[in-house]
């Protein structure tokens, strides 16, 4: 073996030890480092479908809008937050960024006033009672209290805010309430070129949609599943109880590896 190939393996045998190492740290404090994360992932997904606005429904205090700036992301962001402390600290993360509109609504299949129910976390707030698989889950998503917020809908907001779909991501955070605001997206919905979704793969809140029937009804609507991120899950047991996907237009996919494909 060439005296440069043996350095490389050496090299290469360091590197995958080097790694076991941190791991080992990460894990016993149950933590990881990922290569490839899924903001990421997302914020290349919309540079290659030429995407230039997202509409946050679900905003909580900027997490999403914050981790795609992160990721490069340089479009417009609507977010759309109706607590008023959620919604305080999202204004205020977003105050500095010029393509960066807070709005203080809830989204839902129409116009009005709802009661949202405020978890001790605030983003585990909901419309929709909460479950006793999340309570289980995770203690400290209890509600604390209820706060009446008004309401819009995605078409009101395509409207009012001047969203093209067709250039658009639909991100819906809305803690089971996802089937009502994609009703209220009406005919607009096979418009948008993408739409992300938190899918519950068991009842969280009474009365939501799951994962099964979310995926018929986007792919009903012309959209296939584009990515997957594992997200919520139990700690005592180790199962998954919900993840984010995104799904995009079926007539926007890349071609397979290798094809030739005209966008960027």
């Amino acid at each position: 073996m060439a005296v440069k190939d043996r350095a490389s393996r050496g090299m290469g045998q360091l590197r995958e030890h080097a790694k076991i190492t941190l791991r080992t740290v990460l894990y016993k404090r149950n933590l990881d480092l990922v290569r490839g994360p899924y903001a990421v992932r997302v914020a290349s997904a919309l540079t290659w479908l030429g995407i230039d606005t997202v509409l946050d429904v679900g905003a909580n205090i900027g997490q999403y809008g914050s981790a795609l700036r992160a990721s490069g992301f340089d479009g417009r962001v609507v977010s759309c937050e109706p607590l008023s402390q959620a919604f305080a600290q999202l204004s205020r993360r977003a105050k500095s960024d010029p393509r960066w509109t807070t709005l203080q609504t809830a989204v839902g299949d129409c116009s009005g006033v709802l009661e949202i129910n405020v978890s001790a976390n605030s983003y585990s707030s909901s419309i929709l009672p909460m479950a006793d698989a999340h309570l289980g889950a995770a203690p400290g998503s209890h509600f604390i209290g209820t706060e009446k917020v008004p309401v819009t809908t995605v078409a009101d907001l395509v409207l009012d805010q001047r969203v093209t779909p067709a250039r658009a991501l639909l991100k819906v955070d809305t803690q089971g309430y996802e089937g009502p605001v994609l009703d209220g997206a009406g005919t607009l919905l096979a418009d948008f070129a993408a739409v992300q979704l938190e899918l519950s793969l068991v009842p969280l809140y009474d009365g939501q949609l799951l994962f099964p029937a979310l995926v018929e009804r986007l792919s009903r609507a012309g959209f296939a599943m584009y990515c997957l991120d594992a997200g919520f899950g139990d700690p005592r047991t180790g199962r998954m109880l919900q993840c984010d996907g995104l799904f995009v237009r079926k007539d926007l996919l890349p071609g397979p590896p290798g094809s030739h494909d005209s966008r960027p």
